[in-house]
């Protein structure tokens, strides 16, 4: 890492973007004492299933005081709700908000007036516990009216877009469903144990899961009309968002697929969807899982940006080879039933889809330099005020996993992002830690037979994490990632939550 920064620092003496600022850890300062927790399918009864895409968070002024507080997502414990109470200080509102909601395996989160009465309610997603929406009646309190609404699917959910489709003046609900990847087995927690072959899940049509539109029929009250619509996605999708690809007025949706190909639904008066993603865009990011709209060249048209995570799974790329995390990923290692009907419409690796007009969209990632490596959640603002919008992309893997590194990509007057995560004080984290423990287990008691047990006795045990102690106990360390982020103006601080 120190290679890293070097590089950087060079780079940045020789760029004319504003880069003389710097961010600081301030967590322990603001009071936030939130820790996410995970299901055992993420943690010491590791899988490769979609738990271990872990959870986000998304902001609101809640209670109408001019300050954006924040809502943290966990998998088991309680989501939590943090009031902004200004210089850089929270506390924890989650009882008195009406928001407590203990071992949810949710998900994501979004704050949206679903009732135009001025004040940003709650959307949360969860998987197989039922998604719920909270209404805010006033000064930063809520009330449960899932029931209500009709919007409690019970499901494999995670993305929530709310956007006016038929332009009534009502938000309505867009929600991405990623597939069944759990069985009927319930682990500790409650949550459901994930299946063995998870990550070739989409390689089996029976097990997609169809994401849904929510139309808003006021008095909050929402209806499926995804059917009626012809909006049947049936992508693996964790996200989405809204962009008018073809400028007739009305919000046409980008929907991701975490394992195949993205889909752009054009929207036709407000009345129906239709799929017209080849005519858009040829090529896809084949494990899409973020995605931004914003001008990044500054030309008055709305690009789009796709993270793409899962092509990066297949290499283990060293540390320190920056050259191979910034190209895109070889895909010649991936299982071929991966790819039921080929390889020729993906990209593998991170996409920027430049707006040219016309209806056309040109991939410009690797000329203006925004492939990264295991990228998730992007969030873009202009950090520098420079009249020109960066980047911030969450990166990293967990267990069993080496640490990669978050980005900031400063952006050159819409011709090249220059990364400036060192140079920032993004990175390293600190004290220049990467790792932190797992989880911990009794190989000469309780858990003697564990895998974990059986496999830290092996060598190369050392390589994966395996911490030997006393009297057989066996603590595994992770690697700190990154899942989602938002850029607020509190001094423009990034959270990272761990």
């Amino acid at each position: 890492m120190l290679e890293r920064g070097r590089q950087e620092v060079e780079a940045a003496g020789r760029a004319t973007v504003l880069h003389d600022f710097r961010f600081t850890e301030q967590r322990e300062a603001s009071g936030i004492t939130f820790e996410n927790r995970i299901v055992d399918d993420a943690g010491k009864a590791y899988k490769k299933v979609h738990y271990d895409h872990g959870t986000g968070l998304c902001a609101a002024d809640v209670d109408g005081d001019g300050r954006p507080d924040l809502y943290f997502v966990t998998q088991l414990g309680s989501n939590e709700l943090w009031k902004n109470l200004g210089r850089g200080r929270f506390v924890n509102i989650t009882d008195e908000a009406g928001l407590c909601t203990p071992d949810a395996i949710a998900v994501g989160c979004s704050f949206a007036d679903i009732d135009n009465d001025g004040d940003p309610d709650l959307f949360v997603t969860t998987v197989r516990h039922g998604n719920r929406l909270f209404e805010n009646v006033g000064g930063g309190r809520f009330r449960d009216i899932t029931a209500q609404a009709g919007v409690g699917y019970v499901g494999h959910s995670s993305g929530a877009v709310f956007f006016d489709y038929d332009g009534d003046g009502l938000l309505d609900l867009f929600v991405t469903n990623v597939g069944v990847y759990t069985t009927n087995e319930e682990g500790p927690g409650g949550y459901y144990v994930g299946r063995s072959d998870a990550f070739h899940g989409h390689t089996h049509r029976d097990r997609a899961e169809p994401s849904i539109l929510y139309r808003n029929l006021s008095g909050n009250r929402f209806k499926d009309v995804t059917r009626d619509v012809g909006l049947v996605d049936l992508s693996w999708s964790g996200d989405a968002t809204v962009i008018d690809v073809n400028d007739d007025g009305f919000p046409d949706l980008y929907v991701l697929d975490m394992q195949g190909e993205n889909h752009v639904w054009l929207n036709e008066g407000g009345k129906r969807f239709r799929d017209a993603s080849r005519s858009y865009f040829p090529k896809t990011p084949w494990g899409a899982m973020g995605v931004k709209v914003f001008d990044f060249d500054g030309d008055g048209r709305l690009d789009l940006f796709v993270t793409d995570m899962h092509s990066d799974m297949w290499v283990n790329i060293p540390p320190g080879d920056w050259a191979a995390e910034a190209a895109k990923a070889d895909s010649a290692r991936a299982p071929a039933d991966y790819f039921p009907a080929g390889k020729d419409r993906f990209i593998f690796g991170n996409a920027l889809f430049a707006n040219r007009g016309g209806d056309r969209f040109e991939d410009v990632s690797d000329a203006v330099g925004v492939e990264t490596y295991w990228p998730w959640g992007p969030s873009v603002d202009d950090l520098n005020a420079d009249g020109w919008d960066d980047i911030f992309i969450a990166a990293s893997m967990n267990f069993p996993h080496r640490y990669g590194i978050n980005s900031v990509l400063l952006n050159e007057a819409g011709r090249h992002f220059l990364p400036s995560e060192f140079v920032l004080g993004v990175e390293p984290r600190p004290n220049g830690a990467t790792e932190q423990v797992w989880f911990t287990l009794d190989c000469g008691g309780a858990d003697r037979g564990q895998f974990f047990c059986t496999v830290c006795s092996e060598p190369g045990g050392a390589a994966l994490g395996c911490r030997h102690e006393a009297a057989g106990r066996l603590t595994l360390m992770g690697s700190f990632g990154t899942r989602a982020a938002v850029v607020l103006d509190l001094d423009y601080w990034v959270l990272m939550p761990r």
